[in-house]
């Protein structure tokens, strides 16, 4: 029988612009909450979730990735050995994620709120590009944005998936996807999107999001600001 694996697809550390959380405190609160698979998918950056990796928490796989900004609205890609441009055309994006081996997803599709790329109806044609979309996001706030997602997803025949977006300790594994099969590669983790999934459908807490804006200034303060259109971030 196929090991099962409880997985969050998205989550930042304090290598996100808006997030004050330390990358191995998120792999290890991770752990202690029963997730197997962690996606750490900093803002356009991977050093957070590379940090996270080279600890080694016991019980926890650590997937690099990263949310994407692109012209049209926000990506998340897995499975990464470098971060990409921020600011492309979401196609050159994927190319880009793609040329690395690695998987891409649709984050919070429906939230007017946020970098969204499902909001313009020229977009959906990105869909048949995708191997998920994030039929349940812990943090989406839109009134029925979360049930719009998961309806796309099913007439579009793509994998719902559920994810924390967890921006605090508090928030991990809020929400998350129940899966089976080898998750240690892009090649297995696309097979099994595509066998049996279960989403564990949390909510982040209020207070969790009302300390996003004070990570801002926070980050800000530090030097910390979101990677700017059209840059490749580079550590250091």
């Amino acid at each position: 029988m196929a090991a099962r694996a409880v997985v969050d697809l998205h989550c930042h550390t304090s290598a996100s612009f808006d997030s004050l959380s330390d990358p191995v405190a998120v792999a290890r609160t991770a752990a202690e909450r029963g997730i197997t698979h962690l996606a750490i998918t900093d803002h356009d950056r991977i050093d957070g979730a590379l940090r996270a990796r080279d600890a080694a928490t016991p019980g926890l796989t650590v997937i690099v990735g990263s949310e994407v900004r692109t012209q049209e609205g926000d990506l998340i890609a897995l499975f990464l050995e470098h971060p990409i441009t921020a600011g492309l055309p979401a196609s050159e994006a994927i190319a880009a994620i793609r040329a690395q081996g690695g998987l891409v997803g649709i984050p919070h599709p429906f939230d007017g709120w946020r970098g969204s790329l499902l909001r313009d109806e020229a977009a959906l044609a990105l869909v048949r590009e995708v191997d998920w979309i994030e039929g349940w996001n812990a943090r989406l706030v839109a009134p029925g944005g979360n049930q719009r997602a998961a309806e796309l997803a099913i007439a579009h025949g793509v994998p719902s998936v559920a994810a924390s977006d967890a921006h605090t300790l508090l928030e991990i594994g809020g929400a998350a996807t129940i899966m089976s099969g080898d998750l240690s590669n892009a090649a297995g983790f696309h097979a099994a999107l595509h066998g049996d999934i279960t989403r564990i459908t949390g909510r982040g807490a209020l207070v969790a999001r009302l300390i996003t804006p004070i990570a801002k200034l926070i980050n800000a303060s530090r030097g910390n600001r979101r990677v700017a259109p059209g840059t490749l971030f580079r550590a250091g």
